[in-house]
């Protein structure tokens, strides 16, 4: 099995881990390659996750190292997120004693579990897939936003809020759960559509059929901010069109033994 190796390159901790993980795979069998900044740090020749040719990418950090290596990644290999940040809700395995941990998982095949994605248009420019959600906010503070929102053509909703979060089951645990939307099980295809701070009370979150093509026209003079994953933005103006569709290609995370709902009740109801 070929193990690719990326971390955060910020700090220490994350690199020192990275090191002496790959020595004990090495020790294991396994032959380990390094992403190309992480490679630079240790002093590696590194490879590039653009074209990835490994079995399993082995994430160290927080759930924004994960969703930045997802969106790296064209053809998508099987994460493994070792959790190095805060809440981590894309890794399985914590901060301490990893190596036991990824030794325990390594032991038995791989369960691979699917994760769908979001694949999303501008004015019909491809903007890439989202993981976790596709946000659309003021690009000034303060300022409200109007947005008509159709569903395979048909006008679902009108209102004004002060951004819309389009989520995917995996991502109702992060910005939408805080916007209020609901925590839905990642098993399940979905788009959950949830307004930031609506001005009318009678707007809801809406959940969707993943076969879905939901179209987001943005009705404002003010300039607007296409965010996906937190990772990439984009500068939209008035009229602009966003179409999100269910992607192609799914997120792919092996199955560490951890059901979804004990990481909500660690995760979340522990915090």
């Amino acid at each position: 099995m070929k193990i690719c190796i990326v971390s955060k390159i910020d700090s220490k901790e994350p690199l020192e881990l990275a090191q002496s993980l790959g020595w004990r795979l090495v020790d294991m069998g396994y032959s380990v390659v390094y992403e190309e900044s992480v490679a630079a740090e240790l002093g590696y020749e590194g490879v590039s996750l653009k074209n990835l040719d490994a079995d399993l990418l082995l994430v160290l950090g927080g759930d924004g190292s994960v969703l930045r290596a997802v969106r790296m990644m064209q053809r998508q290999v099987p994460v493994l997120g070792i959790n190095q940040g805060h809440v981590g809700f894309l890794t399985d395995l914590e901060r301490e004693n990893p190596a036991e941990g990824l030794k325990e998982v390594l032991e038995h095949p791989l369960g691979i579990e699917s994760r769908m994605r979001l694949s999303i248009t501008c004015n019909g420019k491809d903007c890439g897939s989202a993981l976790n959600e596709a946000v659309v906010v003021t690009a000034r503070p303060a300022k409200i936003l109007d947005f008509t929102v159709s569903v395979n053509g048909k006008v679902i909703d009108s209102f004004r809020s002060d951004g819309l979060i389009i989520s995917t089951p995996t991502g109702s645990t992060a910005y939408a759960m805080s916007a209020g939307g609901p925590i839905v099980d990642p098993s399940l295809e979905a788009m959950l559509l949830v307004p930031m701070s609506p001005y009318l009370l009678s707007s809801r979150p809406y959940l969707l059929n993943s076969q879905s093509e939901v179209t987001v026209t943005l009705e404002s003079d003010k300039t607007a901010l296409l965010v996906l994953d937190g990772q990439d933005q984009y500068e939209i103006g008035r009229n602009a069109e966003i179409v999100i569709r269910k992607s192609a290609e799914p997120a792919l995370f092996v199955d560490a033994g951890r059901t979804f709902f004990e990481k909500v009740e660690q995760k979340l109801r522990q915090h």
